[in-house]
């Protein structure tokens, strides 16, 4: 069963705060968004540590 879990991040383009649906069946992922304010891509890494906690990595084109 796919469960989806809304998480706010903040885009590292212009700072806006953004909302995104984690998948929370699959442990770890990494993928691209664009910004829904100033359209940049932005490459999520989403990862649950040992403890069920998400962690979500958020980074622009130029630090990937």
């Amino acid at each position: 069963m796919t469960m989806q879990m809304p998480q706010t991040i903040h885009c590292p383009y212009c700072g806006e705060a953004i909302y995104i649906l984690v998948d929370t069946s699959i442990e770890h992922q990494s993928y691209i968004e664009d910004c829904h304010v100033c359209c940049q891509p932005i490459t999520l890494t989403v990862d649950a540590d040992e403890y069920g906690e998400w962690q979500i990595g958020v980074q622009s084109e130029d630090d990937v």
